[in-house]
């Protein structure tokens, strides 16, 4: 494949702070990158150099002749009055086109996206839609390649696996920054991480996310015995140094030199292993004895005439991890704030334990101040904080959130929003809880934070109630998930998977119901070009390639587990099995092609 771009030794820096420095890695025709990395490390700093908004401090990026660059930002921004039909016309603007190709694309684009009425107000729209917007601004100018920083953020589980698909047809390279875990094992095959922990500042791995965790953890393996073996190394040279070599001699200078370096490289090492230490997030449970915590009976809700949820019990109990699912508008807030007591249900009861303590992580994060500095954030007027029993500066808690010392009189408003997120949970941290409410705590944070924080939610003694789009965080941290339907149905399900195949059965059963009617309708056209056995095999095609299409589904979804991205011998059989099945799908593509076209023959 032809290489559409290549960048040569990148470096940029913000005043004294450098983001990275040797950048160099190339993406060629229909390639999929997903670049990752700590916060802070300049991923989206990096697309917006690749998309010509910014530019390095060092070093070249060398792009074909001619090559088309399409960049969805992370906040989606309109201009005043917008509506879809003109954000999309915009985004033509510039273009080759006459009036007439320049509506026909937009009015393609309006239906491919979904979109219900093209003279909707941008601001209108809800977080998700403006995402979706704003993806399709940039695909409508038929990019070569497709730049998007985090745009599963405010995408409920629907937008998300809608925009897995719609990547996953698309025939043009792309470079997605994003924390979503399974987003990255489905829609990619290439990682780069930008990361101190490597020696050139970034490591690529060709393959799927799960296929980069087994590279990544072989390297910082080798790494960390490398600085094992330098360590034992240097030990012996400072011992030889401290009996007083005689310097004069031209092979101790050399040896003494050489100490030196080695000295330094150690120093290097360590640094970079220091480097993928993570926030140490640890949430407090208060202790209580008590099992039933929070249970709900028969509540039910409405707001602005459309039913939320009906009839729905929810008992929360020491050691259940609920995990909540609903599209956007489903009522996910409205029930957390029904269990809450914050608002009164239509119908049914909340009953909670006496002195019950809920601490509550708000997605909308309206509860931090982004006046006050970093210091008063964490700590109040006071110069440090207790947590557990122990006091501590407060210079020293803010290092265990990865805060330098010098951001402490940084405003909060000035903090990136996975930095803004940091101190909520740092926060949160600080109050014994029996009943912990994550409302999407995802949103704008690295992977490594993530992880950390699943092991403490993991290991939280209280009860657990987690609204995400996250879903690996999802499936490895719940023990039950409670999925509303936005039509005012609930259901519970054993964990994510399940959910999700019930939900492709609905979306068959569906399309099942729609090709019985148009078969029977009638005027329907009939073709005459099939045996009879071929007409039979080509009327169970669609359920064949349906059902082949969902064992590939839970193949992937079983690669993608931890149990199995953690053992080397489990992933490389779930990899050839899932590699059968693609061949098997293809098998079935290819003859109802032929059949099709002997139909129509």
């Amino acid at each position: 494949m032809a290489q559409i771009f290549s960048t040569q030794s990148l470096a940029k820096s913000y005043g004294n702070r450098p983001l990275f420095d040797g950048i160099s890695f190339g993406v060629e025709d229909g390639e999929r990158l997903g670049l990752i990395g700590p916060n802070g490390s300049g991923k989206s700093t990096l697309l917006r150099l690749l998309a010509d908004l910014d530019t390095p401090d060092r070093g070249t990026i060398s792009r074909r002749r001619g090559v088309r660059f399409g960049y969805v930002a992370q906040q989606d921004a309109f201009p005043d009055g917008a509506t879809v039909q003109s954000v999309l016309m915009d985004a033509l603007a510039g273009m080759p086109l006459d009036d007439v190709e320049r509506e026909t694309s937009v009015a393609v684009m309006v239906g491919r996206m979904a979109f219900d009425d093209p003279d909707q107000m941008a601001a209108a729209l809800s977080g998700g839609w403006r995402k979706r917007l704003s993806i399709a601004s940039a695909l409508i100018q038929e990019p070569d390649v497709l730049l998007l920083d985090e745009p599963t953020n405010h995408l409920d589980m629907e937008g998300i696996l809608w925009l897995e698909q719609t990547l996953k047809g698309a025939s043009l390279a792309y470079i997605v920054v994003t924390h979503d875990r399974y987003f990255l094992e489905h829609v990619t095959n290439c990682i780069v991480e930008l990361s101190r922990a490597y020696p050139q500042g970034f490591l690529t791995v060709s393959g799927a996310y799960s296929e980069f965790l087994v590279k990544r953890e072989e390297f910082l393996a080798a790494q960390a015995h490398q600085e094992l073996a330098l360590a034992g190394q240097v030990k012996r040279e400072i011992e030889w140094l401290r009996r007083g070599p005689p310097a004069r001699t031209t092979k101790a200078k050399y040896r003494i030199d050489e100490a030196g370096r080695m000295m330094q490289d150690l120093s290097e090492l360590k640094e970079r292993n220091a480097e993928e230490r993570g926030a140490r997030v640890d949430f407090t449970g208060s202790g209580r004895k008590t099992r039933e915590l929070l249970v709900a009976r028969g509540v039910s809700k409405s707001l602005g005439g459309k039913l939320l949820f009906e009839n729905l019990d929810v008992a929360l109990t020491s050691g259940l991890r609920l995990g909540l699912l609903g599209p956007n508008g489903s009522g996910k807030s409205s029930l957390i704030r029904v269990l809450t007591g914050d608002l009164a249900p239509d119908a049914g009861e909340v009953k909670t334990a006496d002195g019950l303590r809920i601490v509550y992580f708000e997605q909308a994060r309206s509860n931090i101040d982004k006046s006050v500095s970093l210091r008063y954030a964490l700590s109040g007027e006071r110069e440090s904080v207790t947590f557990r029993g122990s006091t501590m500066h407060v210079s020293a808690w803010a290092r265990r959130f990865l805060f330098r010392s010098e951001q402490l009189d940084v405003s909060v408003g000035a903090l990136s929003g996975g930095e803004q997120a940091r101190i909520l949970i740092a926060n949160l941290m600080l109050q014994p809880a029996d009943l912990l409410i994550l409302d999407e705590p995802t949103n704008d944070l690295d992977i490594p934070t993530l992880e950390i924080i699943e092991d403490s939610l993991i290991s939280f003694p209280g009860a657990l109630l987690l609204v995400t789009h996250d879903r690996f965080m999802l499936d490895r941290v719940s023990t039950e998930i409670l999925a509303l339907d936005g039509k005012g149905g609930a259901g519970f399900f054993a964990d994510y998977g399940q959910w999700e195949r019930y939900q492709n059965r609905a979306v068959e059963a569906v399309a099942s119901a729609s090709a019985v009617k148009a078969s029977s309708s009638p005027g329907i056209r009939t073709f005459r070009g099939l045996t009879r056995v071929e007409q039979r095999e080509f009327d169970r095609m669609d359920e064949k390639i349906a059902d082949a299409e969902a064992e590939l589904a839970a193949l992937q979804e079983r690669m993608a587990s931890p149990d199995v991205v953690t053992d080397y011998i489990k992933l490389q059989e779930y990899m050839t099995k899932t590699s059968e099945q693609e061949k098997v799908i293809e098998g079935l593509y290819a003859r109802w092609q032929a059949l099709e076209e002997k139909r129509e023959a």
